[in-house]
């Protein structure tokens, strides 16, 4: 006859609560360096303002459709966090989860207003461009955190594809915002961190708060599940940032355009671009993995002699 025991792997979720916070530090601290790099530098003024000044004559075809999608970001934004909140709210009954995942939004959203218009300046260091500060972003904001929403609310068998399709979703809104030219590639990577830090706070509460329906079976039990979606945002992600980095440095090895927005081939446009998919996809990847591994495992039981 045998017994049954509780296999240790159905320790509680977020069982490891440090990793949250150094990872939300690290996004605080990375958009501190994307702020002092991008905006109180020589060089990264003059990066990024000729990466927005190219986007013009790089992508002109691509503007009135990305303008389009931009005028309804806000709604399509606001009413996909609503459904997915009011159906975990009334029909889960995860109230906890519901208010948090609102807060998510609101801190993260409120962040960026407080940072662009009361904190952070824009010092003129002889690059000619708009004397305001626009860092960071606050249409990509609003989209990444709507997404982030859905993903911290989602049960752990949907994240990683929630995590693929809401990076997909923020990705978009940051590009269409830079190829729209309404917004620099720093103000854009700067909101996604914004959200990124948020998320990672209010990812560990949730899953502190609801540790019974924070678990899974593991990768693969179920589609939603795959490694694959975790994956591709992996290589999306660091593909994207060797690529940004790569044309960077290239453009400062054979010297950069006397003015923004004059070189022959638009190397700082796509340097920014990338910069936008490697910062997007690399932080829903990371966001992915670790809240998939900090999720509670299903109990399996084990026979005991």
């Amino acid at each position: 006859m045998t017994s049954q025991r509780t296999s240790p792997r159905s320790r509680r979720a977020a069982r490891s609560p440090l990793l949250f916070v150094l990872a939300a530090m690290a996004c605080a601290s990375a958009l501190g360096w994307t702020y002092w790099a991008f905006v109180r530098t020589t060089t990264g003024q003059f990066a990024d303002e000729s990466a927005w000044r190219e986007a013009g004559v790089a992508a002109p075809d691509t503007q009135l459709p990305f303008l389009r999608f931009l005028d309804t970001l806000p709604m399509i934004s606001i009413v996909v966090a609503a459904v997915a909140i009011l159906f975990v709210a009334f029909w889960r009954r995860r109230y906890a989860a519901a208010a948090i995942a609102v807060t998510v939004i609101g801190t993260s959203n409120l962040t960026t207003q407080v940072l662009k218009n009361l904190v952070f300046d824009r010092p003129d260091r002889g690059v000619a461009t708009l004397a305001f500060n626009s860092l960071p972003s606050g249409h990509t904001t609003l989209a990444a955190s709507a997404a982030a929403a859905v993903f911290i609310i989602a049960t752990p068998r949907w994240r990683p594809f929630a995590a693929a399709a809401g990076g997909a979703y923020s990705v978009l809104a940051g590009a269409a915002t830079f190829i729209n030219l309404w917004h620099r590639p720093a103000d854009v990577v700067a909101a996604l961190l914004v959200v990124g830090t948020w998320t990672l706070v209010g990812g560990l509460v949730i899953m502190r708060t609801g540790d019974h329906w924070n678990r899974w079976a593991g990768f693969g039990a179920y589609w939603a599940s795959s490694r694959i979606w975790l994956v591709l945002c992996w290589i999306l992600g660091l593909g994207g940032l060797v690529v940004c980095a790569a044309l960077y440095a290239y453009v400062q090895a054979i010297g950069p355009a006397p003015e923004p927005g004059t070189a022959s081939v638009p190397l700082f446009f796509w340097s920014g671009l990338a910069w936008i998919v490697g910062t997007g996809f690399t932080l829903v990847a990371a966001a992915g993995w670790l809240f998939s591994a900090q999720a509670r495992v299903t109990p399996r039981q084990e026979p005991r002699p």
